[in-house]
Parts: C-alpha cells; structure tokens; sequence
C-alpha cells in the first residue's frame, strides 16, 4: 500500500451539509451518539429537523433507548435541550477537521455487543473460496477464479436455499469433485456464520479513519446493513456498516479471522440508527440497496451495489441464529447482515485486484439510512481506542443520569 496520507477529506462536500449524509425520507426517526464537550462524554441524540436533540437524561445510553416497547415513539417523545445544528456536527465530525470545543458525531451504538454475519450472498462467498484456494495469495486468486468459473461454481449454487436437500446434494457433489470448502458449508449449509465483529464501544462512526493493518496488501471494505436488536431478540432499526476486511490473512486460514475482522478502527457504523416504525420496517431492509463508492488520492475510483434481495439467509433467520435460548444479550447487540460486494477490478497489476491504498475515501450510502463515510489509514495509525465501558458509566455518573 502506498505511504502517502489522506489530507482532503474536508472538502468531500457531506462534513458541510446534512445533504447525502441522511436518509432522503424527512419522516425518518434517527438516534445516535454525539460527543459533548461540555459533558465530557457522549450524548444520545435524536434527529429533529434541523437540530440534534440531546436527550440522555432521559435514555442515558442508546441501548436504554432502543430497550423500550417502541423505540421510534420513545425517540419521538423524549426531550431535552439542543445539542447543535445537524449541519454543525456534521461539519465538525471529520477527524481532519474536528475542533475539540463543538460536538460531533461518534458510532450511533454503545453498550450493544457488536456482531457480523459472513457469507450471506453467493458473490462473496464464492471469493471467500478464492481467498482460501489462493492461500491470501491475490496473484493467484486470478488463476483460481478462472477454475471456478469454468466449473460454473456460482451459477450452480446461486439459486439454493442455505440447509435444503438441494444444498446438500450440491455439498456432496463438490465434495465429490474436491471443490468443497469451509466458505460454502456457511454458505449454503444449515448454520450461519457469525462472528464477534470487535468489542462493546470499539465502533468508529462516519467522518473517522477507518483501519487496515499495516502489513496487509490484499483488503477491501465489505458496505452492510447492520440491524439493532434489543435484548428480547426483536430487532428495532438499522444503520449502515463497513465490515473491513483483510482477504490476504483470512486467506492464509479462518482461524485468522479475529486478526483479519477485529483491530483498531476496523469497523464503522453510522451515521445514525433509522428505528423501525410504520414508514420504515424489515421489508424495507430486505429490499434495500447499498451503494459503495471508493475514492483514491491517486484518481482511483471504483462503484458497487449490494442488493438485499440477494441475500441467501433472511435477516430475520440470521437472527434468530444469533439471539435465543441458546444465547443472550442483555444489552442488545447489533448485527453486520454481510455483503455481495467482494472487488475484483485491477488497481495496480494485472491479475492483482483490488486492495485499499492510505487516502481512500469509502461512501457507503442507502437512501433510507444516509451516508457513511470514512477515510482508509492504517489501524496502527488511526486514533487509539480509549473510551471503554468504565469510561462511559464514569461520564453519565457524572452527569448525574445513573
């Protein structure tokens, strides 16, 4: 990857303006978190008109809020004193940018575990295949994505339903033809894989660096719809989500996942929680497209679509593998849906692919959820996570809300 930083961030045209960073529908009911400098720690904001709503005296943190009956009506009633103009914290929300004495805005979950599904649609489970034939190894990953082309592995598998008879006679066919692999048992067998995306607050929100390691060369940004779920199992809202991800060291072996999923600034969520009311539900999740775009320094730029419709598992069934009697969240936890984004274009070489470079500026966007927007550095680089849980029970006890 090459060493030059990212300097212009501020000028991508979202820090000044609400316009794109929020979802197209003004009936929208979004809750996140803003950092206070006058409280000296975050705030649960809610999204009125022009202004941001801080109403932590009432939901101290946004799992309070999203533990309610109905979070969206809870959200509508709750009071409390402006915090600033959406504009302003926006404004003020880019790292490069940012003035310690104004707000801005952080990761719109707190104390929720945060969770990832893998392998929920036939693309990127067939890269998954790749990476793991190709040993990390992207100069061979295009050798082996030829063989599996002319094998038709895709074509063969994009229509099963995950668990099926059918999916396990495909199971043993390519069992048969030594094309099995541990991506497609996920894939298209009975049990999902999900996954711990990184520890309860280690989220970064829009406008903050997002990390890759510094020694991986093969990595990309996986753009997700994450659903909130309250500790009842029942999910409540959704919010967009950057799953990065380093193909070359999850290649080499999945039981690498945790160093190539969990590290410093390795997952972003934001900008805000859409709750789930009569404008905005599940089906709405279903049906949804995500865009993602990526900006270079070095005039690269690259455009994909994730369409929900193709997921292979239903939200709904992914998570109900994740939350039951077999096991609980107490505090909610929020849930990466996975995605069919898996870039293969050349960057560099021929038969190289795609890997970021330091200044990439990712977009993630949806139009019922906004833009989440980040700058690509290395995690080593980014800013250190520091604010943990102790953290936060010290900030509200302060405050007077505990």
């Amino acid at each position: 990857m090459s060493s030059s930083r990212h300097t212009g961030a501020a000028d991508e045209p979202w820090f000044g303006s609400p316009s794109g960073a929020l979802p197209d529908d003004a009936d929208a009911v979004l809750v996140g978190r803003a950092w206070s400098p006058a409280a000296r720690g975050p705030s649960v904001v809610v999204v009125r008109g022009d202004e941001l709503v801080d109403v932590t005296q009432t939901f101290p943190t946004v799992r309070d809020l999203c533990e309610q009956e109905d979070p969206a009506a809870a959200a509508r009633d709750a009071s409390g004193p402006v915090l600033g103009d959406v504009a302003d914290v926006l404004a003020n929300t880019a790292t490069v940018v940012r003035t310690d004495e104004r707000p801005w805005l952080l990761a719109p979950v707190d104390l929720q575990v945060l969770k990832a599904a893998g392998v929920t649609f036939t693309a990127s489970m067939v890269e998954r295949v790749i990476e793991e034939r190709a040993g990390g190894d992207h100069r061979e990953a295009a050798r082996v994505r030829r063989e599996l082309a002319a094998a038709a592995l895709g074509a063969d598998i994009s229509r099963i339903v995950p668990g099926s008879a059918e999916a396990t006679r495909v199971k043993e066919y390519l069992t048969e033809h030594g094309l099995w692999s541990q991506y497609l048992e996920v894939g298209i067998g009975p049990d999902a894989e999900i996954f711990t995306k990184g520890p309860v607050l280690s989220a970064v929100g829009t406008g903050a660096a997002v990390g890759v390691l510094a020694d991986s060369s093969w990595n990309n940004p996986e753009p997700e719809v994450a659903l909130v779920i309250q500790s009842s199992g029942r999910a409540v809202g959704a919010t967009l989500g950057n799953d990065v991800n380093l193909r070359d060291i999850e290649g080499r072996s999945a039981l690498l996942l945790g160093r190539a999923k969990d590290n410093n600034a390795s997952c972003a969520l934001g900008p805000f929680i859409r709750l789930f009311d009569d404008a905005f539900t599940m089906d709405d999740v279903r049906t949804m497209s995500v865009q993602l775009e990526i900006r270079g320094t070095d005039g690269f730029r690259l455009e994909g679509v994730s369409a929900m419709e193709e997921i292979a598992r239903d939200p709904e069934d992914l998570v109900s593998q994740l939350v039951g009697r077999h096991h609980q969240y107490p505090d909610g936890v929020v849930l990466m849906l996975g995605t069919m984004f898996a870039p293969v274009v050349d960057r560099d070489l021929a038969g190289g692919g795609f890997t970021h470079r330091l200044g990439d500026v990712v977009t993630i966007s949806a139009a019922p959820l906004g833009a989440l927007v980040n700058v690509v550095d290395h995690s080593e680089e980014c800013p250190p996570w520091t604010f943990g849980v102790r953290d936060l029970m010290t900030a509200l006890a302060d405050r007077g809300v505990l």
